[in-house]
């Protein structure tokens, strides 16, 4: 190398030409490439596959070689770490994976997500991402449309939660802006309010933000989970009283574990009657409003002052692909977040700079996730991303009314939306009394079929016990993939996990 024409030595490195193999990167990628459409893409929709290869966490680490080293590994072994991360991971494309508030697998959005990691874009300038920066701007144009506002603001975030907590320093700035410069101190006692059933994500804002846990004051919720908004304007009126500032109310359209909605319309006359800002969470439930049949769940959603909506859970836009969407048009996102970084936002490029909106954001990276939605949304239009909404909620009004045929499963309640709550009943127990003893045995029911699925491997399926009530499954319909077939499978594999209990 030394004796290479014209080398330069620098600290004992040779700058001369590049360092990597390019032809042996790209035949990795090719590689690698199959492996992920043979493993991955072509068994998406395949339920003889397995949802999961259950292991214990310390044979997983001997299965995986997880040590780094210091010299390299040849190409093949990379390659088999890479069969191995598919094998023994969660199959989330697979129609029998119900355990979450996202499933499934879209192709377009897939595709978009390729195309992203390999062009590697952040999102904060026009300069560096040209194309994203207009993409976003488009969706986000989109979806204010379907919330009913004229005119409007956002940002996609990484995560609901972090839309919520921007929705809270939003409320926060817009009820006192000094904030921003001088910080907490002097400021009187702040006060937010949230349904019992809101994400715990409204708590750990609070925390992050200095607000302080014991200022979110929980609102009651009816017995389907909704906030009484008679209880909320007692707390109000409760917390003028104290001497403390109410300056939000967070409700929720489709709540984590009932999928319950809020009363928008109600609650936003309370607001409107104490000067509130009203922040929609509605990372699950958003998606309705593209639905013409099921829309009317959000009625009242155009008279909130922001709202959280995940396109990456009931439109499987592929995680993460979360927007905040705020009513206000007169840059009040960038005056609360801006910091003006002179490396970053110069006021003197040769284009119009308001196509730099990454001063909008607290991050200075920030993925390009509304590309992954709009990519699909181009591929299905509004009519075929209605369609996934409206299947998913007769696929789970389908399940309710064969839990209703089956004997030994008792649903909780009647589900507005794709959340269906029940309990197996095995055999032993259903000539029991009902009692303490008979709850009691029920609870450790779902916690042993959980189990015994995941180590068979047949399906997912979540449970959990919730305000007063033993544990319980929770199935959530969300992939296209997913089928009649695959709600009777469920229901049969339950009563034959749990034949013998």
């Amino acid at each position: 190398m030394l004796q290479k024409k014209n080398a330069v030595l620098v600290d004992g490195v040779i700058l001369n030409g590049p360092i990597m193999d390019s032809k042996a990167g790209e035949t990795f990628v090719e590689e690698a490439c199959k492996i992920i459409m043979e493993e991955v893409v072509q068994k998406a929709d395949d339920v003889t596959e397995k949802v999961c290869e259950w292991q214990a966490p310390e044979e997983l680490k001997q299965i995986l070689d997880l040590e780094m080293r210091d010299t390299g590994e040849c190409h093949q072994k990379i390659l088999q770490h890479c069969r191995d991360v598919i094998k023994y991971s969660v199959k989330t494309n697979h129609p029998r994976f119900f355990n979450q508030l996202y499933a499934g697998i879209d192709y377009y959005s897939l595709v978009a997500r390729f195309i992203t990691e390999a062009l590697n874009p952040s999102v904060y300038t026009y300069e560096v991402s040209p194309v994203f920066l207009l993409v976003e701007e488009a969706v986000i144009k989109k979806m204010i449309e379907f919330i009913g506002w004229e005119e409007g603001d956002g940002i996609f975030n990484p995560g609901g939660s972090v839309s919520n907590m921007y929705a809270m320093n939003l409320a926060r700035y817009k009820f006192c802006p000094e904030i921003k410069e001088k910080g907490l101190s002097g400021l009187p006692r702040l006060v937010l309010f949230a349904s019992e059933e809101c994400h715990y994500s409204m708590k750990k804002a609070a925390s992050f933000l200095g607000i302080g846990t014991e200022n979110v004051y929980f609102i009651k919720t009816d017995e389907r989970g909704k906030m009484i908004p008679e209880e909320l304007e007692k707390q109000v009126q409760r917390a003028r009283k104290e001497g403390s500032a109410p300056f939000l109310v967070c409700a929720t359209a489709g709540t984590t574990v009932l999928g319950a909605f809020d009363p928008l319309d109600k609650i936003a006359d309370i607001c409107e009657k104490h000067g509130l800002w009203l922040h929609v969470d509605a990372s699950w439930g958003g998606s309705a409003l593209i639905s013409r049949k099921h829309h009317r769940l959000l009625h009242g959603i155009h008279r909130a002052d922001s709202v959280a909506w995940n396109p990456h859970k009931m439109l499987l836009a592929g995680i993460q692909c979360c927007a905040l969407l705020v009513k206000d048009n007169s840059g009040l996102l960038k005056r609360c977040y801006s910091a003006e970084a002179a490396y970053l936002f110069q006021q003197d490029k040769f284009y119009d700079v308001s196509y730099d909106t990454g001063d909008k954001s607290i991050q200075c990276s920030r993925r390009p996730d509304a590309f992954k939605f709009w990519l699909m949304w181009k591929a299905l239009g509004t009519t075929g991303l209605e369609e996934r909404v409206n299947r998913a909620l007769a696929l789970a009004r389908y399940l309710v009314e064969e839990i209703k045929k089956r004997e030994g499963f008792q649903l909780l309640l009647e589900p507005e939306y794709a959340n269906v709550c029940f309990w197996y009943i095995p055999p032993s127990l259903r000539k029991m009394e009902d009692g303490p003893e008979f709850w009691q045995k029920l609870h450790q029911v779902a916690p042993i079929i959980k189990e015994r699925m995941m180590k068979k491997g047949s399906m997912m399926l979540g449970y959990q016990p919730h305000r007063g009530k033993v544990n319980f499954f929770r199935q959530v319909v969300i992939s296209p993939q997913v089928s009649r077939e695959d709600m009777d499978f469920l229901l049969d594999e339950i009563q034959l996990l749990a034949e013998d209990l």
